[in-house]
């Protein structure tokens, strides 16, 4: 999908998909923020991002194993998001328009995807500190 107006709104590439095709591109475009076909991304800010987030994931996997301390983990999932804010901007330059659920997307204001970012990665790291402190490895 490519946004050239930033008023103008627009169905997401994979159209209006139902059922379990919908879901898994959904969380698709939550969990990967690279940019996909027909979405031209500037390969430093892409390989940077790529990067940092093997670094996060190692950094997560540490944590499961009972090797980093709850702080470490949070430096390391807000030093993520920081530059998700930018990697989104440049590959997937878009939010939803209405209800989680709609078809609508529009181009991102440094805002909307500051909170975009934040609320999703919030979402996500609370689910992975209740998983490890579930099992037993994480001490908080």
């Amino acid at each position: 999908m490519t946004i050239a107006d930033k008023t103008e709104l627009r169905q997401p590439a994979y159209g209006n998909a139902h059922g379990l095709k919908w879901l898994a591109a959904e969380a698709w475009d939550h969990l990967w923020p690279w940019a996909g076909r027909g979405q031209p991304a500037r390969k430093l800010i892409q390989g940077a991002g790529f990067a940092l987030a093997i670094a996060a994931t190692v950094a997560w996997v540490l944590a499961a194993m009972g090797r980093l301390e709850a702080g470490a983990i949070i430096g390391w999932w807000f030093g993520w998001s920081v530059l998700e804010v930018f990697v989104r901007l440049d590959a997937k330059p878009y939010v939803k328009e209405g209800p989680w659920w709609g078809h609508l997307y529009r181009r991102a204001t440094v805002m909307d995807m500051i909170c975009y970012v934040s609320f999703k990665n919030l979402l996500i790291g609370a689910v992975l500190f209740i998983g490890l402190k579930s099992i037993g490895a994480l001490q908080v």
